[in-house]
Formats: structure tokens, sequence, C-alpha cells
């Protein structure tokens, strides 16, 4: 029997709908964004120049704070709502000010010291290179004009975070399609202005505030559409000082061991680029890096549209529950959304197996990229294993966050990383340069199979269960109905390449990825319900709904 005023699988699946959604449109601005900054710059070391000082920022803030903003703040804030007199109003304030404070200094500490972190974070040849000096030099600026990204990341966050406690989901997975819109503009004005420039060297000073100084006024826009939404559901933000006695102590307590969770992940993060651009100067092959990080982007977009879109919908009611001691429930409402969102991962990362390759070629094949799409393709398919466990133990982590429990999060994550660094290590050594980033996703996927594995094991036990049978049987006929499914994809683009189509063509690979898609879909579709996957019918049913509606 469900709680009064608990949501129904509808609901969750309504509001997950509308974020999944704004998710897509963002995933597909995001494509466009990276398409066209490969074919501005490639896909190798002139790409690597940027790519690496544009992600550090994302990384360091999630270092700094991101661990903390993304999984202890909405359980708090949705019991300062049902607690406070204020209706966590109060709280909601303190945190905002106490955020900006961390964030502000420590983006300018961080801006300062841009080139020694540079020398920490990117592998030691880089920098002793002569022959790169060039290179060296645009990366450091580039540094310099992305570092500030993270005060305004962590303040989209924050302000997201209030939105989702207070039930308002959609605009945090709208809002960074300004920020793809913004970039895109940005890179459209730099293919007009240097069409002509071949990729090679250094950047000039005009192109670097051009990518860099652009890539951050996105990042702005991202975090400023969100107040006119903010105020729409009646909360105003004002700096509070008066942080003693006020139950923040609590939240920082919780948050040490998110902290040390993040400094762990980040830790295999920092040795996975390393790792990649060890070999950035060779300009025989795509670099490591580059080829990893959108390989990453391609495979992440199921995980975003669904794993993400579900786990936020579900999780201020996880805390409710788990605040109010009902854990059987907090186990089934787990249980409900681990099949939601594996009835539509595992086929996913099934298909990635077969059209890996041709997807990397219709997605990047273009410009300065164009024609050096093997590696890509490759990594795309070595994901596949690492997409479904990284959503698995994604959505059982929402589990111990619902329950407070941020400790073993932490520990779980030290194995995870472990494994993924030795695997890193040895693998890498082990091949040869264009075969870094396959491998480097390998390890990802190995280690979040253990990370599933071991975070599913202890959870149940923590709750009493997590309906463990029945889930193992609903994997079973996923996996029934999706590896046919997928066979049967293969054989359609198989047939295709028989005839005459190749995979380096981005025309070929069109027809190779609808083809194959449209087969690899149809045939899932009608196994599954066959096999009576009844998660399929809902999520077909709000796909259909919502298009009717638009």
């Amino acid at each position: 029997m469900s709680r009064a005023g608990a949501p129904t699988s509808a609901s969750v699946l309504s509001s997950s709908g509308l974020m999944a959604a704004g998710t897509l449109v963002s995933r597909l601005t995001g494509f466009l964004r990276a398409g066209l900054l490969a074919a501005a710059i490639g896909v190798s070391l002139q790409a690597e120049v940027f790519n690496v000082a544009n992600t550090i920022p994302n990384s360091l803030y999630i270092l700094v704070a991101g661990g903390v903003f993304n999984t202890v703040l909405v359980p708090q804030l949705v019991r300062a709502i049902k607690n406070d007199p204020d209706g966590g109003d109060a709280y909601a304030n303190r945190i905002v000010t106490l955020g900006a404070l961390v964030l502000a200094g420590v983006t300018a500490v961080l801006v300062l010291a841009a080139p020694l972190i540079l020398r920490v974070m990117v592998d030691a040849s880089f920098f002793t290179d002569p022959d790169l000096a060039p290179q060296r030099e645009s990366m450091i600026d580039f540094a310099r004009w992305c570092l500030p990204q993270i005060f305004f990341y962590g303040m989209f966050v924050l302000i997201g975070q209030i939105l989702n406690a207070r039930g308002r989901f959609g605009p945090m997975m709208w809002a960074p399609i300004a920020n793809n819109l913004v970039a895109i503009a940005v890179i459209v004005t730099y293919l007009v202005a240097y069409a002509d420039e071949p990729a090679a060297g250094g950047y000039t000073t005009t192109q670097e505030v051009l990518l860099g100084l652009g890539s951050t006024v996105g990042i702005v826009v991202q975090a400023l559409i969100l107040v006119p939404y903010l105020k729409a559901t009646g909360f105003t933000i004002r700096p509070r000082f008066d942080f003693a006695g006020t139950g923040l102590g609590h939240t920082l307590r919780l948050g040490m061991w998110t902290v040390g969770f993040v400094i762990v992940n980040q830790l295999a993060f920092y040795v996975m680029l390393h790792r990649a651009t060890a070999g950035a100067a060779d300009a025989s092959v795509a670099s490591g890096f580059t080829v990893y990080s959108y390989a990453f982007l391609l495979t992440q977009v199921p995980h975003s549209i669904v794993t993400v879109s579900l786990a936020t919908a579900t999780m201020p009611h996880l805390s409710r529950l788990a605040a109010d001691g009902l854990l059987p429930e907090v186990a089934t409402e787990l249980s409900r959304t681990l099949r939601l969102v594996l009835a539509v991962i595992v086929p996913f990362g099934v298909a990635l197996l077969v059209l890996g390759p041709a997807l990397a070629t219709v997605m990047f094949s273009w410009g300065q990229a164009a024609g050096d799409t093997g590696s890509l393709g490759l990594t795309v398919m070595a994901f596949a294993a690492g997409l479904v466990m990284f959503s698995v133990h994604y959505i059982v982590l929402r589990g111990y966050y619902a329950l407070e429990d941020t400790r073993t999060p932490f520990f779980i994550q030290c194995v995870i990383a472990a494994v993924n660094i030795v695997l890193a290590i040895g693998l890498t050594l082990a091949v040869e340069p264009r075969l870094v980033a396959p491998v480097l996703a390998l390890a990802y996927g190995a280690s979040y199979a253990v990370g599933a594995v071991l975070s599913l094991g202890v959870l149940a036990r923590r709750l009493g269960g997590l309906r463990s049978a029945g889930l193992a049987r609903f994997v079973v006929r996923v996996a029934v109905a999706a590896v046919p499914a997928a066979a049967a994809a293969w054989l359609a683009v198989a047939g295709l390449q028989a005839v005459g189509l190749e995979v380096g063509s981005k025309l070929d690979s069109l027809a190779l990825l609808v083809a194959g898609g449209l087969v690899g879909l149809s045939g899932y579709i009608i196994l599954a319900r066959a096999l009576r996957i009844g998660e399929i019918s809902q999520i077909v049913h709000l796909v259909i709904s919502r298009g009717r509606r638009t």
C-alpha cells in the first residue's frame, strides 16, 4: 500500500519525461556543439589543447563542491522544507551564501594557479617537450579563461537543487540548452573566421579569447537562466551569514564523506587524463583524451536522458520515505526505478556494440576531424558495458544518500577508483597509442561493474533486500529481448556493408545507423512485449502522450 501523497510510477515517469525531454534537446544541441568543435579544431593535438583546458574547470568544480551540492543537498533541503517553520527558506539562503563565498574564493585561487594545475594534471612530457611550447602557452591561456566557470557551475547546481527540492525539475535540465546555443554561436564564428587556417601549433590570442571566454559565457548564461524560475516558486535569494547553530554543521559532516568520495573519483580521472595525454604530441593518431571525451559524450546520452531524469524525480520521494523510517518502501522505490532504467539502458548498451563506429562517423567525421574517427568508434563500443554499470551504480547511490549515508559510498568509490587506476595504467602500457582511448573506456566499465555489484549488495542488506530475485529475473528478460534484437541489427548492418556501404563514409554510416537502429529498436520492442516487460510499455506510452501534447 503506498503512502498518501506518494508519487505513483506514472507521476515519476511524467516528471522524468519532462526532464528527459529537456535533456534530449540539451544533448542534441550538445552533439551539434561537439561536432562543430571537432570540425573546427579536429581530434588531435590542437583539440587536446583546448579540450583539456575546458574540461578542467568542471573537474575541479566537482572536486571542490560538486559532490556535496549534487548528493547531500536535496535530502537536507527536503527535510528543511518539511520541518522548518519558514519552509526551509532561511536554510536554503544560508547554503547559497556559504556556497557562493567558498566558490568565489576557490575560483580566484585556481585562476592564479592555472600553470601549476596543468603541470599536475597533464602528462609531464607535454610540459618538457620544447617543440610543444606554443601549445603549452595556449593551454595555460585557455585554462585562465575557462577556470571562472567553476563559480558558475556551482551556482547553477545550488539553485537547481533548490528547485528540485521544491518539485521544479524541468529548469535545471533545460538550462544547459542555452549554454550549448552560446557555444554553438562561438564555434560557428570561429569556423567562419578561421576556416582556411590549419589545425596546428598554438592558438592566437584572439582565438583563445573567442573559444575560452565564449565557453565561460555559456556557463554564466546557464546559471542565470534559473533565477526567474526560482523566484516563481516564491523563493528569493537573500544573503545570510548566521551560519552557527542552524543545522549546517550536520550538512557539512555528511558532506565530508562526499568530499572524500569525490577526491577518490577525481584521482581516477586524473590518472586517466595523464594516460590519455601521454601520446598527445604524436600527430599520427587522434589524441586520447579528446577521443575519450567525445565517446563518453555519445555514450552518456541514454544515461543522462533516462537514468539522471528518473533519479532526480525519485530522489525527493526517497528522502521523505527514508526520513519517515520506511525502509521497505525505499527498497521498493529503488527497485522500481532500477527496472525502468535497465529496460532502456541495457538495449542501448548492446546497440553501441553494433552501431558505435557508424555513430562516431556521422557525429564527428567533419571538417578537421574528417576521416579520423576510427579510434572514436572503437571507444564508443568499449563504453557499452560502462554505460549499463554506471547507471546501475548511480541509481543505487541515491538510496544511500536518501538514508543520509555518505560514508559507505566513499569506501565503495575507493574500490572503484582502485580498479580503474590499475586497469587504466596496465592496459594503456600494453597497447599502441591509437588504442589508448578504447582501453581506458574498458577500464571505466570494469571498475563500475565491480562498483555496481558491491553497492547493490551492501544496500540490499541495509534495506532488508532490494527485491533482488525479481530484479535478477527482470534483467534476464531484458537481456533475452536485447541481445537477439542487437543480433538482428548486426545482420542488417553486415548485409548493407556486403553490398558496398562503408563506415568511413558519412552518408553510408547514416544509412547503416538508420537501418540497424530501426531493426534493433523494432525487434526489442516486439520481444519486450512478448516477454511482458511492462516498463517498456510505460515508457512508450509516456513518449506517445507527450508527443501528442506537443
